[in-house]
């Protein structure tokens, strides 16, 4: 537990609930308040050399006669097929009910501990602005959002006092299907937006709806009004078109507790900076390690760094949060059990979240995806901004979505497409494969073509419309003259894409065919031995299918991005400058 919780009734640390009774001997489980305030100081469970052994008997209590023993039978004492037979199964029977006591005791303590951290949660329902839910073979897109609010000791200094809290740190996060990678995508808070109609849960369990903004701070999309953080959700997803399943909302004290559980967040600076006029944060360049009410400083200082911007700000902050990653996942946290409570601690007070991982249990299905990711594949990017031109020159305070950079950077987040530097590079590798493969097969597709009368295929729906393969039929029998064809109904599986199977024997029928239907080379599947004769080729319709002689949809191909777009990996060390 950190510093701040211990001796606190409340919050009870399940480590120190095991009291050495010196009646006893023996460390019994202490589950009240006053045991949480009074225990003793120890460093283990194990039994003091000074106390009685826990098997003597208690004081008062008389010793067994050598006679007693069980009705009718023989009097106790030695067994007659070994010495202390009696005594060993006493003493199994001793060790196991301890053994017992122990385990339910351990329980107990675990389940009040649980519950204690469920209890730290703040719980928002958002009146379904999120998908409530995340799969396990899709992305998974969480908004990150940091607010203004300035409660809690000497947090009144920053700014605005009276804030109600807004939206002034924005992430989101988007998880690869695979859960091999992630996106951190930064919004500044003043960008001007449209801010759509919000439906609000009330305490009193009713619906009230915040009726929308236009052209607008991005920012005010929480706090403003009474707008929750489903609003922000929604804003987001109309922003983006990137669908939100989870928020997590932390306050300024998010900042200073988690980065004291950790031990401090290590930074460096290329510069020394003295932040006379907002942040008062005062530093000489190299490496610092910081935490609390420093750390809240250095995430806050606008007039530390490059041009005083909020954009300047943000990629202060992208460093700090990567250097907090990197202390997380580190092996001095995770195997040390006062740190990890103590981040367990910090993280559930500081955090609301909505009602979809509203839970500890849910919440630790949510780290279990996240676990294996590495941050070198962690990559933080901003979304990027134009200053707002509606504004005069020398006074320019908002900026606006620069649609040319953005579209890309978007698509790509939409695409479940990584944008680390690994990935990238399996990527290019992938794409250069597909393309020496596409060359082959578009070589094949130039060669003669088989009479529309003697192409012979088989035709299964393996993911079209409902339909489809009897559509296509008729469509090649009656418009292609291609009366050899055949409808096989559904495929005994779907398959991602429509697809032609032939043998090498058969490639004048499939360039005939394939020349009808208009089909890529990439659908072309040819096999590695000829046919039998007047044996059918297999052409499988997917769900890139429409109708017969339409094109077929092409997927999406991955956007160029921009050396302009603004890109940090999470595992890379960065001075601040």
């Amino acid at each position: 537990m950190d510093a701040q919780s211990r001796g606190r009734a409340d919050e009870i640390d399940p480590a120190d609930q095991w009291v050495l009774n010196p009646r006893t001997g023996s460390y019994e489980l202490q589950l009240g308040d006053s045991a949480a305030q009074q225990r003793p100081k120890i460093a283990a469970p194990r039994r003091s050399a000074s106390a009685p052994a826990p098997t003597a008997p208690s004081p008062g209590v008389p010793k067994p006669r050598r006679g007693d023993g069980p009705p009718g039978g023989r009097r106790g004492g030695r067994s007659r097929k070994g010495g202390g037979g009696g005594r060993r199964k006493k003493a199994l029977l001793i060790t196991s009910g301890t053994l017992a006591f122990l385990l339910v005791g351990g329980a107990a303590a675990a389940y009040l501990y649980y519950d204690h951290l469920n209890s730290n949660l703040s719980v928002t329902d958002v009146a379904g602005a999120g998908t409530g839910g995340f799969k396990k073979d899709q992305a998974i897109n969480i908004l990150v959002i940091g607010t203004d609010k300035r409660s809690g000791a000497g947090n009144e200094g920053y700014g605005d006092k009276d804030s109600v809290g807004h939206a002034d740190t924005t992430i989101l996060f988007h998880v690869s299907k695979d859960r091999t990678n992630a996106t951190a995508l930064s919004i500044p808070r003043d960008l001007i937006t449209n801010i759509p109609a919000c439906p609000t849960k009330q305490p009193d369990g009713s619906t009230k709806t915040i009726g929308p903004s236009k052209g607008t701070r991005f920012n005010t999309s929480l706090g403003q009004e009474g707008r929750d953080a489903g609003c922000t959700m929604r804003t987001v997803k109309e922003l983006t078109g990137i669908e939100v399943d989870h928020f997590m909302m932390a306050d300024f004290n998010a900042v200073k507790t988690l980065s004291t559980a950790v031990g401090g967040v290590p930074v460096c600076l290329a510069k020394a900076v003295n932040d006379e006029e907002g942040s008062h944060l005062k530093l000489g360049p190299g490496e610092h390690r910081l935490e609390g009410e420093q750390a809240l400083a250095f995430v806050r200082t606008r007039h530390g760094f490059g041009n005083n911007s909020d954009l300047d700000r943000i990629r202060i902050q992208q460093q700090f949060l990567g250097s907090m990653m990197r202390e997380m996942k580190s092996k001095e946290t995770l195997t040390s059990p006062k740190k990890f409570l103590s981040l367990a601690e910090a993280a559930t007070k500081s955090l609301g979240v909505d009602s979809g991982i509203g839970s500890i249990s849910k919440l630790t299905d949510l780290a279990g995806e996240l676990k294996n990711i590495d941050t070198k594949n962690i990559t933080f990017t901003t979304l990027p901004v134009l200053d707002n031109p509606a504004e005069p020159e020398g006074s320019k305070a908002t900026v606006v979505v620069d649609k040319a950079l953005a579209e890309p950077l978007l698509q790509m987040i939409r695409g479940d497409v990584s944008l680390t530097e690994v990935e990238k590079k399996e990527q290019a590798a992938k794409e250069a494969a597909d393309a020496d493969a596409k060359a082959k097969q578009d070589a094949l597709l130039q060669g003669n073509k088989a009479p529309a009368g003697d192409v012979r295929v088989s035709v299964y729906n393996g993911g079209g419309p409902k339909g489809a393969a009897s559509t296509t039929l008729n469509w090649l029998q009656n418009n292609k003259g291609m009366s050899k064809a055949s409808n096989q109904g559904n495929a005994p599986a779907k398959v991602g894409a429509t697809q032609l199977e032939y043998a090498p024997n058969q490639a004048d029928q499939a360039r005939a065919l394939a020349d009808a239907l208009g089909l890529p080379a990439t659908a072309m599947k040819m096999g590695t031995a000829d046919a039998a004769a007047k044996a059918p080729m297999k052409l499988t319709l997917g769900p890139d299918f429409k109708e017969p002689g339409a094109p077929l949809s092409a997927a999406p191909a991955v956007p160029a991005l921009s050396d302009d777009v603004q890109q940090a990996q999470a595992d890379k060390a960065v001075c601040a400058k």
